[in-house]
């Protein structure tokens, strides 16, 4: 398994990025699939994730109505869209996959990882 994270960069306050995560190596329809996130010097904290092949969707409180995952089931693709960000949202932003349980939460749960892009949201 593979995940390519892409599409970080420098954004104002208020201002929007979408990620991507390119998935590639097996079916992930029994996948749950996740973004996290990791500022320097805080622990890799939980953002988004959902269930491949249907079902639930999840948010942390901080960015539930800001941020929407998403798939490409064509291009095996999985989206963060990030909207009104805030320099609070600076941070590296992951991708990964885990087989699905219905712990969404935790990062140690999950196997598979991208290598992560950098988000920085100037004030």
């Amino acid at each position: 398994v593979q995940l390519q994270a892409s599409g970080g960069g420098l954004v104002q306050a208020g201002g929007s990025l979408r990620l991507s995560c390119a998935a590639s190596g097996r079916t992930f329809s029994n996948y749950v699939m996740g973004w996290f996130r990791q500022a320097p010097g805080k622990e890799r904290e939980f953002v988004a994730a959902f269930h491949w092949g249907g079902g639930s969707t999840v948010y942390s409180n901080s960015v539930k109505g800001r941020f929407t995952i998403s798939k490409d089931n064509a291009k095996n693709t999985v989206y963060l869209q990030m909207n009104s960000l805030r320099p609070e949202d600076t941070a590296v932003y992951y991708c990964a996959a885990k087989p699905y349980t219905g712990n969404y939460y935790s990062p140690s749960l999950y196997d598979y990882w991208g290598q992560g892009t950098q988000v920085t949201v100037s004030s």
